[in-house]
């Protein structure tokens, strides 16, 4: 962990002081604070993903017949075959 020797104006440090939690230090109410201001400031990053409504019209027609496939071949668990061989 680093260790650093920073100057604060009394009105930082109050700010500081009336953060702490019952039991918590100063140095962790510091980095708690400081944490949490520069998520604030973070801008969002957007998702990895395709958001709904960005893919093709009929994604969840083949989401729904990809499951079902799925879904009609898979091995039954009580007698280890699939529902077509049963």
């Amino acid at each position: 962990m680093a260790r650093r020797t920073i100057y604060l104006p009394e009105a930082v440090d109050q700010l500081v002081r009336d953060s702490l939690a019952e039991g918590e230090s100063y140095s962790s109410a510091l980095c708690r604070l400081v944490e949490a201001g520069s998520r604030m400031r973070r801008p969002r990053k957007s998702p990895a993903y395709v958001g709904s409504g960005d893919g093709p019209e009929d994604l969840g027609r083949l989401a729904e017949r990809y499951l079902a496939d799925v879904a009609a071949t898979a091995p039954d668990e009580e007698h280890g075959q699939s529902p077509a061989e049963s």
